[in-house]
């Protein structure tokens, strides 16, 4: 059955939610599908966890200290993104079931957490290391991608899904953890790969990344080789 609540009653905004990427760089596709999720579940912050070392892709072409600056620039005017760099700082990988129990230990057992993933990284959690364990520390916000299905390969975790999902995002703060919302978020197609290919041919992104990135993109001569 799936978890209701009285709807006439407010959206209790979630504190605080999680989201890691490599930024390589930050662009569109990040930025406009997170903001669409604020607004449906009332999130006042998303803190934005930029990779060291990423466990499940090929390392960044820009250094961290670029990567977070197009991250700074990039959102230096919303108020609803902040920076953390607590992942920048190891020098081993980020898995992330470490970097969520960090911040369940500063935040203590009772606040409500949660972590931002894509449709693409919902269907590959299983490969996730510890992936059983996440939702013990946070729940899982998870935003639509094009060209991705909807349901899980195998029978044993479409019932994971169902066992936890929510189609009502006031029940995030409900319990510090333990849920999954499906976002109805934009489906831009846009990826960071596409990105980093359009620069080596020369070719325009104003549309795909904010300007203030891209200008930075071109000072640094990144991406051209």
């Amino acid at each position: 059955m799936p978890h209701t609540i009285n709807t006439t009653c407010p959206v209790q905004p979630v504190i605080q939610a999680l989201f890691g990427g490599t930024f390589d760089p930050i662009h569109y596709g990040h930025l406009h599908p997170i903001e669409t999720l604020a607004h449906q579940t009332g999130l006042k912050r998303v803190i934005l966890l930029p990779n060291h070392v990423p466990p499940h892709r090929p390392q960044p072409e820009a250094t961290a200290q670029q990567r977070l600056t197009m991250v700074r620039l990039a959102t230096q005017d919303h108020p609803l993104f902040t920076i953390d760099t607590r992942e920048l700082e190891r020098t081993t990988p980020s898995y992330t079931i470490d970097t969520l129990e960090s911040f369940r230990h500063e935040l203590g057992e009772r606040q409500s957490l949660a972590f931002i993933i894509g449709q693409d990284s919902l269907l590959s959690l299983h490969t996730w290391h510890r992936w059983s364990e996440l939702l013990n520390t946070c729940h899982l916000l998870v935003c639509a991608r094009p060209g991705y299905q909807t349901q899980f390969a195998t029978t044993e975790m479409q019932q994971w899904l169902t066992q936890h999902q929510i189609y009502d995002p006031a029940l995030l703060n409900s319990k510090p953890n333990g849920y999954i919302y499906l976002a109805d978020t934009p489906l831009l197609r846009i990826s960071a790969t596409d990105i980093r290919q359009r620069l080596q041919q020369g070719l325009n992104c104003d549309d795909l990344l904010p300007s203030l990135v891209q200008k930075y993109i071109d000072s640094q001569g990144l991406y051209r080789q």
